[in-house]
């Protein structure tokens, strides 16, 4: 993501702070669903990304964001099941609930 407003590229800028908190609130929504369906997850990185529009006066917003976690179990059997549980972990998301964009979900899970 280019960052506006003439703003330093190695700080990170209100953009990012969203997609982090979108990244940040399906995590533990995530985690929230495995351990209720008795899934082991040992490993969970996400590389959030966002589509923005810019208009001309410089005014802009998200248009859609896609989490891209790629999550590692521990049990080959539970795997489907793990993958199904990203849309019940967007359910709950406070975040993903709260804002006017898709949140989509582009997930591998490993064992």
């Amino acid at each position: 993501m280019e960052p506006t407003f003439h703003r330093d590229k190695t700080v990170h800028n209100p953009e990012d702070l969203l997609l982090a908190s979108l990244s940040a609130c399906h995590i533990m929504s995530y985690l929230h669903v495995c351990v209720k369906a008795g899934i082991v997850v040992t490993d969970y990185i996400d590389n959030a990304t966002g589509i923005m529009t810019v208009k001309k006066d410089g005014s802009g917003r998200f248009i859609e964001v896609t989490l891209n976690p790629v999550v590692t179990i521990t049990d080959e059997s539970l795997l489907a099941k793990a993958n199904q549980l990203y849309t019940e972990a967007n359910q709950l998301c406070f975040i993903a609930n709260s804002v006017n964009f898709p949140v989509k979900h582009n997930a591998e899970t490993t064992i």
